[in-house]
C-alpha cells in the first residue's frame, strides 16, 4: 500500500512537520532547562527567610515545561515514523496524543494568563517582608537573615529598595546596597520593577514558544487526517 499524488504530498510534509515539531520540543526543553539554571532566577528562589523558601510557583512552571518539551520529542519522532510507514495505526495513536497535548497546551495558556503576575507579586511580597525585618532597629539573628536577602536581591538583579523608601533606609544604605551610593540610589531602578520586568520577559519567551507550537500542531492534525483518509483509500498492491 503506497499514497500517490497529492497525498504522498501531504505525507512529506508531514513528516516535515513532525521534524519541526520535534525540533520544537527540544528548544521547549532546552530554554526549560535554562530558565530552571539561570543564575537570576536561581539566586533568587533558592532564599529562606525565617523559615520559609521562596515563592517556587514559577520553577513548577518550569517543570511543566520540561516534561512538555520531552513528550513533544516522543510525539514528533512518532509522527514521522507514522508517516514514512504510512501506518494508521501510529498516525491515530500519533493524532490522540497531539490532541492531548494541545488540549493541554490551550489550559496551560488559560492559567499563564490569569497567572501571569503571581509569580512576580509572590517574589515581591517576599522581598517586603526581608525589607521589613532588616530595618529593624533592635539587633536580632532575623535581622541579619534579612539583611542577607536583600544582599542578594540587590547584587543579582543590580537594584536597591523598593521605590518608596523611606529616611531609615537611606541611613543603612551602605549595609543594604554597598555598591549603591545616595546618588546613584535616586537614579537606580527598583527592585519591586526589576522582579516584573524578569520575569515578564520569561512568561513573553514561554508565551512566544507556545504560540509557534500551537499553529505546528493545528497543521500537523490536520495533515494526519488527511494521510489517514489518503491511506485508507490507496489502492493495496
Amino acid at each position: 500500500m503506497a499514497v500517490t499524488g497529492c497525498t504522498q504530498c501531504i505525507k512529506y510534509m508531514l513528516f516535515f512537520f513532525n521534524f519541526i515539531f520535534w525540533l520544537a520540543g527540544g528548544v521547549i526543553l532546552g530554554v526549560a532547562l535554562w530558565l530552571r539554571h539561570d543564575s537570576q532566577t536561581s539566586n533568587l528562589l533558592i532564599l529562606q527567610f525565617e523559615g520559609h523558601q521562596a515563592p517556587g510557583t514559577f520553577y513548577i512552571s518550569v517543570y511543566i515545561l520540561i516534561a512538555v518539551g520531552a513528550v513533544m520529542m516522543l510525539v514528533g519522532f512518532l509522527g514521522c515514523y507514522g508517516a514514512i510507514q504510512e501506518s494508521q495505526c501510529l498516525l491515530g495513536t500519533f493524532f490522540f496524543f497531539l490532541v492531548i497535548l494541545f488540549a493541554c497546551e490551550v489550559a496551560a495558556a488559560i492559567w499563564g494568563f490569569m497567572n501571569r503576575d503571581t509569580i512576580s507579586k509572590e517574589l515581591i511580597n517576599f522581598y517586603d517582608s526581608a525589607y521589613i525585618k532588616a530595618l529593624d532597629t533592635s539587633p536580632s539573628p532575623s535581622k541579619d537573615s534579612a539583611i542577607k536577602v536583600l544582599e542578594v536581591f540587590h547584587s543579582t538583579l543590580d537594584c536597591c529598595g523598593k521605590g518608596d523608601d523611606t529616611a531609615l533606609f537611606r541611613q543603612v544604605i551602605n549595609n543594604l546596597c554597598p555598591k549603591k551610593s545616595v546618588e546613584d540610589l535616586l537614579t537606580s531602578q527598583s527592585c519591586h520593577d526589576k522582579l516584573i520586568e524578569l520575569f515578564s520577559e520569561k512568561l513573553y519567551l514561554i508565551g512566544l514558544a507556545a504560540l509557534v507550537v500551537a499553529v505546528i500542531m493545528i497543521f500537523e492534525m490536520i495533515f494526519t487526517m488527511v494521510l489517514c483518509c489518503g491511506i485508507r483509500n490507496s489502492p493495496v498492491y
